[in-house]
């Protein structure tokens, strides 16, 4: 059962409004001794907030029914008192998942979510080699000369030895070219080549100074997800802050 079931919440049409007779009639085959003083006691308790209509009539949501269903469940099968159910709706309320596995039903907070736009480790490790000449990245990349010439000024793009750059070439090219749409010019993404040398000095540390399981390729790229996705996690939450898209 989702929190939006127990809310009510949501962009769905306006909801159907029910009377607490329909509600009883509702709940009364799996819970037959409920009865309207018992919604109104749990009214009282703040566990279930029906609308009133103009002239002081109670309405309900079918949201409003499965958090009443809910709440009796709780207190038939797991014998919780109203303190625990109310920290387990506010749980909801938040976001909290209830976990179907689990003795007690405790809502619980979600996994840790796995960004796909994010390399694994395995992913890092094992990721393609590609070598590439500067005029096959602006063809691969759609980008001209003159912003890669900047691109290379600002330290972004970097050749190896022989004036070759690699897949990840690809993907830094790729995101200049589209950013370079939206007016941000290579100088603007100098900060982007900082925090980024930062964060390598830091696997660097880490590798030298702390010893762990697998190789120190593996360690290496295990350390090295984890910094990306740490890195889109901010950005992403920074935006939503702002209201913006992430």
């Amino acid at each position: 059962m989702s929190a939006a079931s127990l809310t009510g919440d949501g962009e769905a049409p306006a909801p159907r409004r029910l009377t607490i007779g329909k509600v009883l009639a509702s709940l009364s085959t799996e819970f037959p001794d409920v009865t309207a003083s018992k919604i109104r006691f749990l009214e009282a308790e703040g566990l279930v907030r029906p609308h009133r209509t103009a002239s002081g009539y109670r309405t309900y949501t079918e949201g409003d029914v499965a958090r009443l269903h809910y709440i009796l469940a709780a207190q038939r099968d797991r014998y919780w008192p109203l303190k625990v159910i109310r920290e387990a709706l506010d749980a909801l309320d938040r976001g909290l998942s209830e976990p179907t596995d689990e003795p007690d039903a405790r809502p619980r907070p979600p996994a840790p979510p796995v960004d796909p736009e994010v390399p694994t480790p395995r992913e890092l490790a094992s990721r393609r080699t590609v070598s590439l000449t500067g005029p096959e990245l602006r063809e691969a990349t759609g980008i001209d000369r003159e912003v890669m010439h900047a691109l290379e000024t600002y330290g972004l793009l970097r050749s190896d030895d022989r004036g070759h750059f690699g897949h990840d070439s690809l993907a830094i090219a790729a995101a200049a070219r589209v950013l370079a749409s939206h007016g941000l010019e290579a100088r603007h993404l100098r900060p982007f080549r900082t925090a980024a040398d930062r964060e390598i000095g830091l696997v660097d540390q880490v590798l030298a100074t702390r010893r762990g399981g697998g190789t120190q390729e593996e360690r290496a790229a295990e350390i090295a997800s984890a910094c990306i996705a740490l890195h889109v996690a901010l950005v992403r939450e920074g935006l939503a802050r702002q209201g913006r898209p992430g």
